[in-house]
């Protein structure tokens, strides 16, 4: 009797080891993994190391965003207006489309979806296939683009993947636009397409140590509508330099993107715009036509940095997502 009441207190405390050290490895296991995503009214949060990295609003004016982005030290890298109304001192009130982070494009069956003005066309948010902490965060929705009269023109499945190296920020990109109700035509048009707005005191215009560069050398406004493997937008924010680069990956539609890039802000690739960018120039159309059912892809790797432009950095960075 007495044997098997120890036996039986034996046995308690090795599954009270167990369930302890299971605890422990589960605490250890979370506190190993930076990313935590919380679904909210809005859409979906992206936490890091329990700091915001960024807020994917499923609507917000006519379409799907990410806002704020945070970049290195928590600091805040896209512009906050119209979202937070007020603005700050380095923010021009314009543009009131170029909402932070978005993907959209200016002429579709001869819809804008990039303006918000009587006719525009809406993105609207239809599931979340994926949302996902870890390692790294994914949040994956499904999106009906919807003309001004309520008829569906075609649908997107994007995908959105967050990691980090050090002190770089990383922000996957992979969007599919699928042709699924009937013919669809992407115009040739300067507005467009997957598109930035930076912080107000990054803006080349505010001329406090702004910089445009691509990967071609080209600078400020000599970057705009030039092919390019990448851009790289660097300025103040606070009492730092940061930078936001958008690379464009090789297996991407219309790769190496055309750049929608301004100094007053915008950041844009547009793999669509070639007669607007080439002024007109013979045989530059940038027009895609859709069958019913055919798709295209777009794919681009977001890089938030510290520091001024560094263009092995970005190379680097660009092989690295390549895969070259």
């Amino acid at each position: 009797m007495n044997r098997k009441i120890i036996n039986h207190h034996a046995v308690r405390l090795l599954l009270a080891g167990l369930i302890g050290a299971l605890a422990m490895s589960s605490r250890s296991s979370e506190a190993a993994d930076p990313f935590v995503v919380q679904q909210t009214d809005e859409g979906v949060r992206v936490m890091m190391d329990g700091k915001l990295l960024t807020h994917y609003l499923s609507r917000s004016g006519a379409k799907p965003i990410l806002w704020p982005v945070m970049g290195p030290d928590s600091v805040e890298l896209t512009r906050g207006y119209p979202m937070r109304a007020e603005g700050d001192k380095h923010e021009r009130k314009d543009h009131v489309h170029h909402r932070s982070f978005w993907f959209t494009h200016g002429d579709v069956n001869g819809v804008s979806f990039w303006h918000e003005n009587d006719a525009h066309g809406n993105i609207v948010h239809r599931e979340f296939s994926e949302v996902s902490g870890g390692k790294s965060a994914v949040i994956a929705s499904v999106n009906d683009w919807i003309g001004p009269e309520g008829k569906k023109f075609c649908e997107d499945k994007r995908r959105y993947e967050f990691h980090r190296e050090g002190d770089l920020r990383l922000i996957d990109v992979d969007v599919t636009v699928t042709a699924s109700n009937g013919k669809v035509t992407f115009g040739d048009t300067k507005e467009g397409s997957f598109g930035v707005r930076v912080a107000g005191s990054m803006k080349v215009d505010e001329k406090l140590g702004g910089l445009l560069t691509n990967s071609e050398g080209q600078t400020n406004t000599d970057a705009w509508g030039k092919p390019a493997r990448w851009v790289d937008y660097c300025g103040p924010v606070g009492e730092k330099t940061y930078g936001v680069a958008i690379l464009n990956h090789p297996d991407s539609y219309g790769f190496p993107s055309h750049w929608h890039v301004r100094t007053y802000g915008l950041f844009a690739a547009n793999p669509f715009g070639l007669k607007a960018f080439y002024k007109g120039a013979e045989g530059k159309d940038g027009t895609l036509v859709l069958a019913p059912g055919e798709s295209f892809t777009l794919k681009y790797r977001v890089v938030l940095h510290p520091g001024d432009h560094d263009a092995e950095l970005i190379e680097k960075q660009f092989k690295a997502y390549s895969g070259e």
